[in-house]
């Protein structure tokens, strides 16, 4: 079960609003971290960035060559499939 916390704080002339100290500490948010900010026009949802392990890119890069030999694809297949979608975003932009 989810646990909620709540507290009030204020926006500065600047902007800057000052995370209370519970919710920091419980989340681990320190001086510099940074923080992915989403809106839907109503609410405001901030959520720590934590960049990734790099054992766990490399776990993602072998699963991703292992499925890849599975069904067949190649290099130049995935060189086409780049291809083809930056050239749809380009004109979709």
């Amino acid at each position: 079960m989810t646990q909620y916390m709540t507290d009030v704080t204020a926006v500065s002339s600047k902007g800057q609003v000052v995370l209370p100290k519970q919710i920091r500490e419980s989340l681990m948010i320190e001086a510099g971290t940074k923080m992915l900010v989403i809106s839907d026009g109503q609410s405001i949802i901030l959520k720590p960035l934590v960049m990734p392990d790099i054992s766990e890119f490399q776990t993602l890069m072998e699963e991703a060559a292992s499925w890849a030999d599975e069904v067949g694809m190649t290099e130049e297949d995935i060189s086409s499939a780049i291809t083809t979608v930056r050239k749809r975003k380009k004109v979709h932009g």
